[in-house]
C-alpha cells in the first residue's frame, strides 16, 4: 500500500532545502515589506510586554494587568492590539466641515501575510523565556540577556511563514509550493512564485512520493541576495545510506575524532589506525584576511548615510559571505567523509568559549570552526544510523598515553609529538589524541547502562491535542494539511 501523495509514510528527521531567490523588483519590495513587518511586530510586542510589566509593577489593589509572556500571549496582545486607535487612526472632514476620528488600526496590515507578525512575536516568547530560565539557572551555557528591540539593517533580515492548507475546487492546496511556477520556482504566500537559482526536483520528487512535507519557509536576506530555506519533514534515509545495526554486546568499531588547528582533523581506532588525517584547512578567514581590510578601509573612508558609503558595505557583506560558503563547504565535506565511512564515532567536548579569550588563538579557534562541525556530525550521524559519543570536557586525551595509558604533567601546544616518559612511546601528538577517544568510546560503550534512562529524543514532533491547548510556536501536522501514514 503507499502512502498518498502530500503526506509522509515514515517520519524521522528534519531538514533544510535553501535556494538563493531571483526575485522581480516587485517581488523584492514584497520582500522587503515583509521583513520590516516581522522586524516591527517584534518590537511591537516588546513594548506590549514592557508596558504591561511596568503596569503591573504600579498596580495597586486589586488591580491585576496580565503580563503577555508565551507566544501564544504575545500573539493576542499583539492581534488586539493592532486594531485599536493606538495602531492608527484618522480625521475625516465632511462636506459640511465636521470632523470625525475613524479608527484605522494598522492600515498597511493586509499588505503581508498575518504569519509574519504571528511568528515574529513568537520568537519574542522563546527569547522571553530563555532569559528568564537563565536567570533562574535552568539553562545551560553562557547568560542570556534580555531581548532588545531590532534595527533596520539592509544587508540583514529575515521572516517566517508556516505552510498551510487552503479548500480548492480540486482539493486541498498548500500555501508553500514548490516548482509550480517552472522547475526553479518556490511559490509563497501573498508574494507568488519566486525564482530560485538551483533546481528543485530533488524535493519535489520527495514530495511528490510523500516522503517528505514543507513544514514553513524562512526568507533570509544576507550578502546582498535572499534565499529561500524550506524546513522539511523527511522520511529515513534510504537502507543502503544507512549504517546496519549493531549488536549492543559489540564494542568495537569506535573511531576517535580529534579536532585541532594544526592538523584539522585527525581519525584512529582504539588499536591505533588512523582511518582519516586532513593535514590542511582553507582557513577561510585568514585567506581572505587582506581583501577583507581593503574592504573594511573601504567602508571607513566613505561618509556615512552616503550611496557609497551603502555599496562599500553591501560589497562587504557578499565577501563575508563567500567566506562563510568556503568554510561551511570544507566542513561538510569532512562531516560526510566520516559519517559515511564509520558507524561509531567519538568527539570532545570542548570548551570553545574559554579557548577564544586567548587573544593569539582566538581567530584560528573561530576560523576552524569547532562547533559547527561538531552540530555536522551529530544530526548526520544520527540521520544515517549511526552512533556517537561525546568525550567529558575534562577528559585528557592529548595528555594522556595510548599506550601505557600513564598522564602526562605538561603538554605544551608547541609540542607536536608526544612521549611517554614510562613506557618510552613516541607518536603524534593528534594521533595518539584520537586513539585515547576512541578507547574510552570503547570503554564507555562497554559499561552496564540503567535501563530505565532514556536518551535525548532527536527532531520528536509533538501530535495535535498531547496538551491542553495548541502551541503557537509550533507547526502541527493540522497546519501542512497532511497526516501520517501508516508505513505498509
Amino acid at each position: 500500500m503507499s502512502a498518498p501523495v502530500g503526506s509522509v509514510r515514515v517520519v524521522a528527521r528534519h531538514t533544510t532545502f535553501q535556494w538563493v531567490a531571483d526575485p522581480t523588483a516587485e517581488q523584492a519590495r514584497a520582500l522587503a515589506r515583509h521583513e520590516g513587518a516581522a522586524r516591527f511586530a517584534f518590537n511591537q510586542g516588546l513594548r506590549l510586554h514592557l508596558n504591561a510589566r511596568h503596569a503591573a509593577k504600579d498596580a495597586v489593589g486589586d488591580d491585576v494587568v496580565r503580563v503577555p509572556w508565551t507566544g501564544f500571549d504575545l500573539i493576542n496582545a499583539f492581534n488586539a492590539w493592532k486594531k485599536t486607535e493606538d495602531a492608527g487612526r484618522r480625521f475625516v472632514v465632511d462636506g459640511s466641515g465636521n470632523v470625525e476620528l475613524e479608527v484605522t488600526g494598522l492600515a498597511w496590515r493586509a499588505e503581508v501575510s498575518a504569519q509574519v507578525f504571528e511568528e515574529a512575536v513568537v520568537d519574542l516568547g522563546k527569547a522571553l523565556g530563555a532569559w528568564t530560565a537563565s536567570r533562574r539557572g535552568k539553562r545551560a551555557g553562557r547568560p542570556v540577556g534580555h531581548p532588545r528591540l531590532k534595527k533596520k539593517n539592509p544587508e540583514r533580515g529575515s521572516f517566517r511563514m508556516r505552510n498551510k492548507t487552503s479548500q480548492t475546487k480540486t482539493g486541498q492546496r498548500s500555501t508553500i509550493r514548490v516548482g509550480e511556477n517552472g522547475p526553479r520556482s518556490v511559490t509563497l504566500p501573498g508574494i507568488g512564485a519566486i525564482k530560485v537559482h538551483d533546481d528543485t526536483r530533488r524535493l519535489r520528487r520527495m514530495l511528490d512520493t510523500g516522503r517528505a512535507r514543507i513544514l514553513f519557509a524562512t526568507v533570509s536576506r544576507r550578502g546582498g541576495r535572499w534565499r529561500i530555506s524550506l524546513n522539511i519533514e523527511a522520511a529515513d534515509l534510504h537502507p543502503a545510506a544507512q549504517h546496519p545495526a549493531r549488536d549492543d554486546a559489540d564494542h568495537s568499531g569506535w573511531v576517535g575524532v580529534d579536532r585541532g588547528l594544526r592538523a584539522p582533523v585527525a581519525a584512529a581506532t582504539a588499536d591505533g589506525t588512523e582511518v582519516l588525517r586532513i593535514d590542511e584547512a582553507p582557513k577561510a578567514l585568514r585567506t581572505a584576511r587582506p581583501v577583507t581590510r581593503r574592504l573594511q578601509k573601504s567602508v571607513s573612508r566613505k561618509v556615512k548615510g552616503s550611496a557609497g558609503r551603502r555599496a562599500a558595505v553591501k560589497r562587504l557583506s557578499r565577501h563575508h559571505e563567500r567566506v562563510r560558503a568556503r568554510r561551511h563547504h570544507f566542513l561538510h565535506e569532512v562531516s560526510n567523509l566520516l559519517v559515511k565511512t564509520h558507524d561509531r564515532l567519538v568527539i570532545e567536548n570542548l570548551n570553545i568559549t574559554g579557548m577564544l579569550a586567548n587573544h593569539r588563538l582566538a581567530a584560528a579557534i573561530s576560523d576552524a570552526a569547532w562547533g559547527e562541525l561538531a552540530h555536522q556530525i551529530t544530526y548526520k550521524q544520527t540521520w544515517r544510523g549511526g552512533q556517537l559519543l561525546t568525550a567529558d570536557r575534562w577528559f585528557p586525551s592529548s595528555k594522556t598515553c595510548s599506550g601505557c595509558g600513564d598522564v602526562k604533567a605538561t603538554l605544551t601546544l608547541a609540542d607536536r609529538v608526544f612521549t611517554c616518559g614510562t613506557c618510552g612511546l613516541t607518536i603524534d601528538r593528534d594521533r595518539n589524541a584520537a586513539i585515547n577517544l576512541a578507547a574510552w568510546g570503547e570503554q564507555r560503550h562497554s559499561q552496564v547502562l540503567d535501563p530505565e534512562a532514556r536518551g535525548q529524543a532527536n527532531n520528536a514532533h509533538r501530535p495535535d491535542g498531547s496538551g491542553r491547548r495548541p502551541r503557537v510556536d509550533e507547526t502541527s501536522r493540522d497546519d501542512v494539511g497532511t497526516l501520517t501514514a501508516t508505513a505498509a
